[in-house]
């Protein structure tokens, strides 16, 4: 299958689910239900038709992290991918396991201490059209579709290690490199020909992490719905490269991710 490499799900670990719910509904447009685990909450949020995020309590994730987000991305061997990431210096940390009805997954860190998820869909339960999708790059991630992860940032203090890292492991391809000043370079990455994220140093940030982004249809309108919900923007709004505009937030739990759209609302 073509869709290794293809960022393909983003799941929110939080303190407090139903608060989490309602504020990304109300942000996103969301719809939120419960995916009936046995055991524990896990919630799906569905936009425009398709399954984009997934919510859980942090009592079920191993290591008292704070809320945070986790990008997954979707790999032709589950296990095989797990063992190439610890050989390459990083560290897997939950699985390799499966998740019935859905495909196999594993948690990981890179060799610099960021985490993220890989996950091999199950395409014995998806129908021909669902594997187009998947192999086209369409889903939880579609640039296109408001309410969809729309971009994906690396914070590394080695993004060269980091970028090689990725690149060997996803097929993830080199874009521009833009310079940024005091802060460093911001290195472009690519998958099928196009941009899907950026991979830069620290700057303020205190641990090597992944931040996804969501698009939406009018930050202005984004920044008063984070405000208004008991969320915080923590940077921006600001322009980039291509007229578009992004925000830095957390939700009301801590989580931070970032938002990306047109300055103001287009029919």
């Amino acid at each position: 299958m073509s869709y290794h490499g293809n960022p393909c799900w983003y799941e929110l670990g939080t303190s407090d689910t139903d608060r989490a719910r309602a504020f990304y509904a109300g942000l996103l447009g969301w719809q939120v239900q419960d995916a009936g685990m046995e055991g524990f909450t896990y919630l799906l949020a569905q936009s425009d038709g398709d399954m984009v995020a997934g919510m859980m309590g942090l009592d079920a994730q191993a290591g008292s992290p704070p809320p945070h987000w986790l990008v997954y991305v979707a790999v032709d061997d589950c296990d095989r991918t797990a063992a190439d990431i610890a050989a390459a210096g990083g560290r897997v940390v939950r699985g390799p396991e499966d998740i019935p009805g859905t495909g196999r997954f594993a948690v990981a860190a890179d060799p610099q201490g960021a985490h993220f998820g890989i996950l091999q869909p199950d395409t014995s339960r998806m129908s021909a059209a669902d594997i187009a999708k998947a192999d086209a790059g369409q889903g939880a991630f579609d640039q296109r579709k408001a309410g969809h992860g729309n971009w994906h940032e690396l914070m590394s203090p080695d993004p060269a290690a980091g970028f090689a890292f990725y690149a060997a492991l996803f097929g993830w391809t080199r874009g521009e490199a833009m310079d940024m000043g005091a802060m460093g370079t911001y290195q472009l990455f690519r998958h099928k020909g196009a941009d899907i994220g950026g991979m830069m140093g620290l700057g303020a940030s205190p641990v090597p992490h992944w931040l996804p982004y969501f698009g939406v249809n009018g930050i202005d309108d984004a920044v008063r719905r984070v405000t208004d919900t008991g969320g915080a923007i923590q940077y921006g709004p600001m322009e980039v490269p291509g007229g578009a505009f992004v925000i830095g937030a957390t939700d009301p739990q801590g989580a931070w991710f970032a938002l990306v759209g047109p300055r103001a609302v287009t029919p």
